[in-house]
């Protein structure tokens, strides 16, 4: 390799918006993730709902999904009452 044109390679330490942390090589010194192996459903075999950019709640407002909802748990339809025979 030629000297000079290479960026300096060093002990990176990364860190998981879960809190781990672990050391690798790169050439950044501080490396900061939304996820690792360590809280990736894939690797611990726990469905949990990761949702790091506002999606869902995106996805909601658009189509009006929250008050559609409440919709029908507020207000069920009531059926026409039958008179009683005379």
């Amino acid at each position: 390799m030629k000297e000079g044109i290479h960026p300096e390679y060093v002990e990176a330490t990364v860190t998981c918006g879960c809190g781990n942390k672990f050391t690798t090589r790169s050439t950044k010194k501080n490396i900061t993730v939304e996820i690792c192996s360590a809280c990736h459903p894939f690797y611990t075999g726990k469905m949990k709902f990761v949702d790091a950019t506002g999606r869902v709640e995106k996805f909601q407002k658009k189509y009006n999904w929250d008050k559609r909802k409440k919709a029908a748990e507020g207000t069920p339809a009531e059926a026409p009452k039958a008179e009683a025979p005379k």
